[in-house]
């Protein structure tokens, strides 16, 4: 077979997906609309009953504080949801990697073509929920054009460790590991308040979880209070995205070639 190079690999696999969703296009809507759905009732709700919290120095209406917590909750979301319950399905029941395998295409290109795919999704959903953001007034900076790339570094990094995890997957009873923990974080990963509120060393547990990583580096673009603290969030993100990538090329290796 004559060999294709990744750029070709990873393009083909996003038109295969695309053509399987293309009747399904209501799965984007619902989620697309589930976080928007929990800005108007938690972010304009609640925030009718709270002033607001200081960011960079400056106080910012609690729907402003929420909103980008919200957008990287959502791209956190997206990407596991693709990375785990569609990429077992594809795995384990549908053979599709397998079958991909009898083609030019290798296990690192379908690891990088799949989790391509769940970065457009959630680059689809981050981009809508910015458009929403901007008419509710809820940007208050130029940063806030990197957003989006910053919700792509949240995917990145949540659909590779996702996609490596899957791959240990058993059943799909298992898959109750993977709301237990993303569950809390959603809760807790200073989405809904600072993280300030924690004391000593429970704060330093939420500080060191990757959405709030990825909340804060979204809640900074938005609101202008760049600092160094963003860049780490940076690095962060993609040496976990990275790291999560080759485990799952490893594990594929292993199940698929072996």
């Amino acid at each position: 077979m004559t060999p294709i190079t990744g750029a070709v690999a990873t393009g083909l696999i996003l038109q295969r997906n695309f053509i399987a969703y293309r009747r399904a296009w209501w799965i984007f809507a619902t989620g697309f609309l589930e976080p928007v759905f929990y800005l108007f009732s938690i972010g304009v709700g609640v925030g009718a009953l709270i002033s607001g919290f200081e960011v960079g120095g400056r106080e910012i209406p609690y729907a402003e504080f929420v909103a980008p917590g919200m957008l990287a909750a959502s791209a956190m979301n997206g990407a596991v949801l693709d990375s785990t319950f569609n990429f077992f399905f594809k795995l384990k029941y549908s053979k599709l990697f397998d079958q991909m395998l009898a083609t030019p295409l290798t296990t690192t290109d379908i690891a990088r073509g799949e989790l391509a795919w769940s970065l457009l999704r959630g680059g689809v959903y981050s981009l809508g929920f910015l458009l929403v953001m901007l008419a509710m007034g809820l940007v208050s900076s130029w940063w806030a054009v990197l957003v989006v790339p910053a919700a792509l570094l949240i995917g990145l990094a949540f659909g590779g460790v996702a996609m490596a995890l899957t791959t240990w997957m058993r059943s799909w009873q298992d898959f109750e590991l993977v709301t237990l923990t993303t569950l809390p974080m959603f809760l807790f990963s200073a989405t809904f308040f600072p993280v300030t509120t924690y004391p000593g060393v429970l704060r330093w547990v939420v500080e060191a979880t990757p959405l709030y990583r990825g909340v804060v580096l979204c809640r900074e673009l938005t609101t202008g209070a760049v600092s160094w603290d963003s860049a780490f969030s940076v690095v962060y993100l993609v040496a976990m995205g990275v790291a999560g990538l080759l485990v799952a090329r490893r594990r594929l290796d292993s199940l698929l070639l072996t």
